[in-house]
């Protein structure tokens, strides 16, 4: 297994990981905020995988490069049709945010969509896992949520597919 991913998945995977950011680096020098407009955002993005709406007529784009990708984006449109910011939300300043107790609403709104859900019944928990990259470290931020859809705990890891090709596992 370890002699497909050196020699064959992996790279690949990679390559496309790397041309998927610099891909997103050039549709976001194509948006201005308060310029740009919804249908520019969508031209260069597609269609957001999830639009949330505020009372006020402001909503946010989401658009993810999860599962193998390392970015989540939020791309604000205000009530005037235009962009008033874009945001990469996975980073250790959103992840801060997240405290036991918040529900899976709640985490969900603020980071976007996983890369992975894995639910663990005889522990009753469910772990969500954000693929990030902290410089060019490959992380998971990994929740950990009860049966009943709490936070029990989150933490930042070294991505396991990394640990495992270099463990020899």
């Amino acid at each position: 297994m370890k002699h497909l991913f050196t020699r064959g998945v992996l790279p690949l995977l990679l390559a496309a990981v790397a041309l998927l950011t610099g891909c997103d680096q050039q549709k976001i020098a194509k948006l201005e905020e308060g310029v740009a407009t919804e249908m520019d955002v969508m031209r260069e993005f597609g269609t957001p995988l999830d639009i949330q709406r505020a009372d006020d007529g402001t909503r946010v784009f989401e658009y993810t490069r999860q599962p193998e990708g390392s970015t989540n984006y939020y791309i604000t449109i205000g009530p005037d049709g235009k962009m008033s910011g874009l945001r990469q939300v996975l980073h250790p300043a959103y992840f801060g945010k997240v405290q036991p107790g918040m529900s899976v609403a709640e985490v969900r709104k603020l980071l976007g969509q996983p890369a992975e859900k894995q639910a663990y019944q005889l522990k009753k928990e469910e772990v969500w896992d954000w693929r990030w990259l902290d410089g060019q470290t490959r992380k998971v931020f990994r929740v950990t949520y009860d049966f009943n859809g709490k936070v029990l705990n989150a933490a930042s890891l070294d991505d396991p597919r990394d640990v495992y090709q270099g463990g020899g596992k």
